[in-house]
């Protein structure tokens, strides 16, 4: 890199700084507000030759967020231990077609990445974006080259192994164009792990005619904070599809991703399920920008809150083109009579007169008649309890490697025994 690359870059980063420190205690405009300043610092941890070299509890862990340690139905692999990059790895058939490093190196090795770097989500939003920018704990940065049909999906872990730190990582996923991708991010802790906080920027960058299915499983703690923050640029005829999934308790999470279609002929869809436990605090929605000509957006949540949980269940499309069509469809359920939920729905029409939005938005308990016919069936009233619950988190997704969905499949299954 050339002295003039390298001074550019590094006059960014002070604009970059400068513009985080104004906002270092700006509180976020949803969420219960989190005092940064009580979190310690890790220890550094040792590279790993392979995923299956770490410990079983950890592979465990990782397993119940999506991610396989033996690696034979993956194409590439990121694992983070706290502030540590452990583990990064191509494939051998999938080199020349993916890329996969930290941002922090990535940052180093490309000059463009810079253009990029909080292009997606604003560096000053709030104090969660200013803390990943002033105290950055690597993240991940995975690129998959124009044209490239990569058939198995990759996979990245941001894992907590100490307790009381917070993990401050910012991601960046570019999809070039013509290439088509599936991503599985799953964000654990440790066993013995019980308090922490995430901080998790993530931009996506998608150009035309590209194609990316992202996953995203969350399984963390009852005394676990978690900030992700997330903007999507698609360039036209670009697809993105996002499943998210949290069916662990958390004391809080506060997430609302944005996608920008900017591109005619972008499509977006945003899969969402939720569980509500314990004394959770869940603050979930999506965001979606219809800038292009002919552009489609779909939001679709479930959601159910049981024990002391609260759940607001946000949605926005905005349209901007004539052309743009959207929809919303949050529905949910109530097990406990001390729990809360909202569903918050938001259409709007900016200078598009016939752009078509629309939502449907639904809150309920289970059907009296549903429990007494399963149970006319030979089963207890806690088992149909389940097995509604269950089918009613079921979202079909489709294009979900069968992988993925036995394993989503599993993850319900457990989470209803264990008292959904």
């Amino acid at each position: 890199m050339s002295k003039v690359l390298k001074s550019r870059i590094s006059e960014r980063r002070e604009e970059w700084r400068t513009k985080a420190a104004s906002a270092r205690d700006k509180p976020a405009k949803f969420g219960p507000d989190i005092d940064l300043t009580s979190f310690t610092k890790p220890s550094i941890k040792d590279k790993v030759k392979s995923l299956g070299s770490l410990s079983h509890q950890i592979q465990e862990s990782a397993l119940y967020a999506g991610i396989d340690a033996n690696e034979t139905f993956r194409s590439g692999s990121y694992f983070q231990i706290d502030h540590s990059v452990v583990y990064e790895r191509v494939q051998k058939a999938f080199e020349g077609k993916v890329e996969i490093m930290s941002t922090a190196e990535a940052l180093e090795k490309y000059d463009w990445v810079a253009d990029l770097w909080w292009k997606a989500v604003p560096v000053d939003q709030d104090k969660y974006t200013a803390q990943a920018e002033l105290d950055q704990t690597h993240g991940y940065f995975i690129r998959i080259r124009k044209g490239q049909k990569v058939e198995k999906p990759i996979q990245a872990c941001l894992f907590l192994a100490e307790n009381n730190i917070s993990q401050n990582v910012h991601n960046m996923i570019i999809v070039e164009d013509g290439a088509d991708a599936q991503i599985i991010t799953g964000c654990t802790r440790g066993q013995e792990v019980e308090q922490g906080m995430h901080v998790g920027i993530s931009e996506f960058f998608l150009g035309k005619g590209s194609s990316l299915m992202f996953t995203m499983i969350h399984n963390w703690a009852e005394r676990f904070d978690v900030r992700p923050r997330t903007g999507v640029i698609l360039e036209e005829d670009a697809t993105y599809v996002s499943n998210y999934i949290l069916l662990r308790p958390v004391s809080s999470i506060q997430m609302y991703p944005a996608a920008y279609l900017n591109g005619d002929n972008s499509r977006v869809r945003f899969n969402t399920i939720l569980s509500g436990q314990k004394d959770s605090y869940i603050d979930v929605g999506s965001k979606t920008v219809l800038k292009g000509e002919n552009t489609r957006a779909e939001s679709v949540a479930r959601a159910v809150a049981g024990d002391r949980s609260i759940i607001y269940a946000r949605g926005q499309i905005i349209g901007q083109s004539n052309t743009g069509r959207g929809h919303l469809d949050c529905r949910g359920i109530l097990l406990s009579e001390e729990a809360e939920m909202q569903a918050i729905p938001e259409l709007i029409s900016e200078k598009a007169p016939r752009a078509e939005l629309s939502h449907e938005a639904a809150i309920s308990p289970i059907a009296e008649e549903e429990v007494y016919y399963l149970m006319s069936r030979g089963l207890s009233k806690d088992e149909a309890v389940s097995m509604i619950t269950r089918g009613f988190l079921n979202i079909d997704i489709p294009g979900l490697p069968p992988v993925l969905k036995g394993y989503i499949q599993r993850t319900l299954d457990a989470a209803s025994e264990e008292g959904l």
